[in-house]
């Protein structure tokens, strides 16, 4: 099986995080966004996956080493396709169309998604949705008794369905979804100035391709600091325990799972979680962590750290104060 993830996206809403690294690799619990979202998709692959494609932009060579890292630590072969101005959904699985062929999973690493349901490999095309409280603020599918898509509406402004697109699709003829989008493409066909993948869809719907809606059991958003916080906290509900890595140092504390410490951390004289994920190489001295994200390499001394993201490389020190902050960042307070 093959998989498209189109990564291209500048993550604005979760700046400063996203100054240095981009959205699909942020941590969650041990593992980025992507590294969760393959083995996800693993899971309901009808057959291994084994090889993915992902859409990057401007990405600096660590970054996309970083990228090749966690592909190579999954077994996968790789390719690396560069959208270099950002043209839309479907302007970016564009970019992958060397692999838009047969069987193929396209999905979009903006969220982590849990499902039960296999793809069944003989459907002509499938759409991952969930149930939504406020269609209104998504992309929807209009259904048949039978599940079948008859229909996709873009913030539907008077109900037609509570069924949202998480932007997770299958094709066992990806050809036809290139021919659509090349289509477009040639022929400037835009909304809201870009080309939309969704355009692309109705187009192959009118042609009678059957599209089947699969329904998700967890959409996760990690699209701002307060829902990538909350993801971290479902993530590690479903985990359900102290996920301490064995060379991870603890001594004189109190875990209050569920929380994650990773690798090479050290805690010393402080009180971890709940909820709190402590990332590879982080130091915790006399300080409480809980509801809180503390990326790699960071120091924690002497502080209070709750509802917090703190970004790696970083320093704080005798603070109480609820923070967003980025990678190298220092924040020592003298007050006493």
């Amino acid at each position: 099986m093959k998989v498209i993830i189109p990564m291209a996206g500048m993550g604005k809403r979760l700046r400063p995080l996203t100054l240095t690294t981009p959205k699909p690799l942020l941590k969650v619990a041990g593992k980025s966004i992507v590294e969760h979202l393959l083995n996800n998709l693993q899971a309901i692959s009808p057959e291994p996956i084994d090889q993915v494609g992902f859409v990057i932009g401007n990405f600096s060579a660590d970054i996309q080493q970083q990228i090749k890292d966690i592909a190579q630590r999954l077994g996968l072969k790789y390719h690396l396709f560069i959208q270099h101005v950002p043209l839309g959904t479907a302007h970016a699985v564009f970019m992958a169309k060397d692999m838009l062929q047969d069987n193929v999973i396209i999905a979009f690493a903006d969220t982590i998604f849990l499902a039960k349901e296999k793809i069944n490999p003989s459907e002509e095309a499938i759409i991952f949705t969930k149930k939504v409280e406020n269609p209104e603020q998504y992309g929807v599918v209009d259904l048949d008794q039978n599940n079948f898509i008859t229909g996709f509406v873009e913030k539907p402004k008077t109900f037609v369905s509570d069924q949202a697109i998480i932007g997770i699709y299958y094709f066992n003829q990806a050809q036809k979804l290139k021919e659509k989008i090349q289509y477009i493409i040639d022929n400037d066909i835009k909304g809201n100035g870009e080309y939309q993948l969704t355009d692309a869809l109705s187009m192959l719907l009118e042609q009678g391709m059957k599209f089947k809606s699969y329904t998700t059991d967890e959409w996760l958003d990690c699209g701002n600091p307060q829902t990538l916080l909350s993801t971290t906290k479902r993530i590690l509900e479903i985990q359900h325990n102290n996920l301490s890595q064995s060379n991870a140092i603890i001594e004189n504390s109190v875990i209050n799972p569920p929380v994650y410490i990773g690798s090479g951390a050290k805690i010393t004289n402080s009180v971890i979680g709940p909820y709190a994920s402590v990332e590879e190489g982080s130091v915790i001295e006399n300080s409480t962590v809980k509801n809180s994200i503390i990326y790699d390499r960071t120091i924690i001394r002497d502080s209070c750290i709750n509802d917090s993201i703190i970004g790696t490389n970083s320093t704080i020190i005798n603070n109480a104060n609820k923070l967003i902050v980025g990678d190298f960042t220092n924040i020592e307070n003298h007050e006493k």
